[in-house]
Formats: structure tokens, sequence, C-alpha cells
């Protein structure tokens, strides 16, 4: 068969590996958090996940889709934001709810108290979001100002995707603090690495804004740190930390 009449069959078949690669950069970052949550849900303990990831997750998709605005780039990853977004929220209803129920006769802590000892510690689920949306609107507002300035613009999609590789420090550091990954789910962690490497040589291929192979590939770096933290302490089992240092109120990041 001549090259020329294999054309009808590759351009098709390119264009569902395309589909396929985008779909995967669409709902590949929430599937690391399904056995999480999972576990999370079964166990009605949440003390071994840091809200904290959260956290992080939900500034740097908020800072993406805002970047988007002054630099459009492929639809997918704007996807992946607005799907990382929701997915971060059930996270954080979930765990709050969890620690919450465990936690008895102690005060309840607001958004509105304007507390930072008990920042990202509040007792209801809707002070996540009344602090999610206030960030939105304070950011958003700058962005609106400053969106014609190429310096501010590349600067916020820096920030956007350097706080998302910071993803995994707070695991790191809440791992090294307990001296022990348990209670963490390795599988969400072997996902972590597998998806931000996928990612990485996603952005690499279809040559996305330079900050997100740089930081995708340090994304990669903490993942890899994190899995030597599971070999390290469940082959060279550390001094527990006393329960005393941690109290129920505030281990739960």
């Amino acid at each position: 068969m001549e090259p020329g009449g294999l054309e009808w069959l590759l351009v098709p078949m390119r264009q569902l590996v395309s589909w396929g690669a985008a779909g995967a950069m669409v709902f590949g970052g929430v599937v690391p958090y399904i056995p999480q949550y999972r576990d999370i849900r079964r166990t009605q303990n949440a003390e071994g996940f840091s809200t904290y990831v959260c956290l992080v997750l939900l500034v740097a998709n908020i800072l993406r889709i805002l970047f988007w605005f002054g630099r459009r780039f492929e639809s997918p990853l704007l996807w992946q934001s607005i799907i990382m977004i929701i997915t971060m929220l059930l996270m954080l209803k979930l765990c709050t709810e969890i620690r919450v129920s465990n936690e008895l006769n102690v005060k309840r802590r607001s958004f509105a108290d304007f507390d930072l000892n008990y920042f990202w510690h509040w007792s209801k689920f809707t002070d996540y979001v009344q602090c999610v949306l206030t960030f939105t609107g304070v950011t958003g507002y700058i962005t609106y100002l400053w969106l014609d300035s190429p310096l501010f613009v590349e600067t916020l999609g820096f920030l956007a995707v350097f706080t998302e590789a910071m993803l995994g420090v707070p695991q790191l550091y809440r791992n090294y603090q307990n001296r022990s990954t348990e209670g963490m789910s390795i599988k969400m962690v072997l996902m972590w690495t597998s998806g931000d490497t996928f990612k990485t040589v996603y952005f690499i291929l279809n040559q996305a804004p330079f900050q997100f192979s740089i930081c995708g590939l340090l994304q990669v770096f903490v993942d890899i740190a994190i899995l030597l933290q599971v070999y390290l302490y469940s082959h060279y089992p550390q001094k527990p930390v006393s329960h005393a240092a941690h109290p129920a109120s505030t281990k739960a990041l």
C-alpha cells in the first residue's frame, strides 16, 4: 500500500492520541487523590493528609486561571485547573468534617476571626470557601489592573506554576515531623510522580510557557524526595514524635 494511502488512517489516529493526551491532562491530576479520599472516608481519620496540599493547589490553580487571561495557553491546562479546584474543595470538605467530628470541646475558629494562629485550621468548610473567594477576588482585581503589563503577566504565570511545584512540600515536611509516612497514601505519591512526569513531558513537547516546564521538573524532584522518605522510614524506623507535641486540634494540617 502506498504511503499516501495510509493518511486516512494516520490522521484520525493522531487526533485520537491528541485527545487522549488532552484528557489525561485534564483529569489525570485529580486521580492521585481518589485513593487518599477513599482512605480518609473509610478510616474516618484525616491526620495522614496535610490540608495545606489543598491550599497550595487552590492558590496555584487560581493563579494559573488568571494567567490564562494574560497569556492564552492550551485549553486542557485551563480545564485541568478548574477540575483541580473542585477536587481540592471536596477534599477540604471531607477532612474538615472528619477533623471537627473527632475534636471535643474545641472553640470554633472561623475565617472572620482573622487570627493568623489558626489560619487554615477553621471549624467549618464554609470558612475555607470564604477564604478562597476572597483570595480569588483580590488577585482577580489586581490582575485586571495590571493585565496590560507583560512583566506582571509573566510573573503571575511563574508564581502559579512555582506554587504548584511546591505541592509536595507540606507532605514532605509533615512526614519529617512525624518521622513516618503512616497515614499517607503511597498510591497517591506514586500517582503524583507518574502524573508530574507525564505533565512535564507534555509541557516540553507542546512548547508550553517555559515556566511550566521548569517548575514541572522541580515538582518531580519533590515527589522523588517523598518516595525516598517512604523507603527511609519503612526500612530505618525513626523515633516517633511525642503526640503531646501535636494535639489533635493542630496535628491535622
